[in-house]
């Protein structure tokens, strides 16, 4: 290991949290929630199975009704939902794990089929493509824009599920700002269409993500709150303009509040977007790499490079998924499982899910290091 890796196992502190090391669980959507988005039992002992990660970020939960995307997401809006999401707390907490919640909104990545309510968007631009549904994959419908009590309500339900949050027992929030998703909807010129103060120029359009974390933090306190932006990212049918003068102007608005981090999606330490985030944020930045490959070799290739280039933490997606004990593997130079079927990936149940083995629980040969390339799976 390099210098730069063996500082993946230092221990590093947040404004209102000390983590023991510097790998992050990222937040990854499995949809094994029940129907009405309460976490499940074998959700918690999926989190459990991989407390030794110096944090924890759940995957993507609604703050209201409308902003739901797929079948058994999870949500954080009503009394059933944070019961659900303390029994999940409590179980990595016992394991001795620490946790942050992502809340995410997904504007029009959504369908009345699902949700049973018309999508809210920026615009009245529809998803270039089919989406998932109970009735399997329909064409996208155009959502409604969104008014200005609408803009109002939705910063009011952020904030609202950020206590929930808190109240099922999380160390904090993440605002899910990327991937295509409603924050991301406003930041995007192809997406935002507005002539009032959130469209237009870059300037007006980090207006919403920036008075949604704004919001949240002043709700349960800017040291637990976390953003997360995929600069440049086109998933979800995104083309941002000017990605080079959205991020680090967002960065700068939102520097002096103290947040407790900001997470980059694909953060690659070679491109100008990284360098100027890095100079214009001030407090920690978790780099989230892009990896060619799932291997020991290349997580600590690619967390090396963001580290050297100014990364505080690193989020690890998938590596976590096949590997309940990945911080132990990559500590021990260890081969890692190699990443079931994408069939397993959103079907729910145990299998692909709960059923990956640890070090020392697995049949002599049966670990190999995994060779699965990125292909874009849904993420949150």
């Amino acid at each position: 290991m390099t210098q730069q890796t063996t500082a993946l196992f230092a221990p590093a502190r947040l404004p209102a949290l000390d983590l023991p090391n510097r790998l992050v669980m990222a937040p990854l959507t499995r949809n094994r929630a029940a129907a009405d988005g309460t976490p499940t039992p074998l959700m918690a002992t999926y989190y459990a199975q991989r407390a030794s990660a110096g944090l924890i970020i759940a995957e993507a939960s609604t703050p209201n009704a409308a902003g739901q995307t797929y079948p058994n997401i999870t949500a954080v809006h009503r009394p059933a939902h944070v019961a659900g999401w303390r029994r999940v707390t409590d179980a990595v907490r016992e394991a001795g794990g620490r946790m942050f919640l992502q809340l995410q909104h997904g504007g029009r990545v959504g369908h009345p089929a699902t949700s049973g309510l018309t999508p809210l968007a920026p615009s009245p631009v529809a998803l270039p493509e089919t989406i998932f549904t109970p009735e399997g994959h329909r064409p996208a419908v155009v959502p409604r824009e969104m008014t200005g009590d609408d803009i109002r309500t939705t910063i009011a339900d952020f904030a609202r599920a950020a206590r929930n949050a808190l109240d099922a027992g999380f160390a904090g929030v993440e605002v899910h700002s990327a991937n295509g998703h409603l924050l991301h909807q406003f930041l995007a010129r192809n997406t935002n269409l507005r002539t009032d103060g959130y469209g237009g120029p870059a300037a007006r359009r980090i207006r919403f993500t920036a008075e949604v974390t704004e919001a949240v933090a002043a709700e349960i306190g800017a040291g637990r709150v976390g953003l997360r932006v995929s600069p440049g990212n086109t998933v979800n049918g995104i083309a941002e303009g000017e990605t080079q003068e959205l991020y680090p102007a967002l960065a700068e608005r939102l520097g002096g509040l103290g947040l407790a981090y900001l997470h980059l999606v694909h953060a690659d330490p070679g491109t100008p977007v990284f360098r100027s985030v890095r100079a214009a944020w001030p407090g920690v930045l978790i780099g989230n790499p892009v990896l060619k490959e799932v291997s020991t070799q290349e997580v600590h290739r690619a967390s090396g490079a963001l580290l050297a280039a100014g990364a505080d933490l690193i989020a690890l997606g998938r590596p976590f998924l096949a590997n309940p004990d990945l911080v132990e593997r990559l500590r021990l130079g260890a081969p890692l499982n190699p990443l079931r079927e994408r069939y397993f990936m959103y079907v729910g149940g145990a299998a692909g899910y709960t059923d990956y083995p640890a070090l020392g629980a697995q049949e002599a040969g049966a670990s190999s290091d995994s060779m699965v390339a990125l292909d874009g799976d849904r993420v949150s």
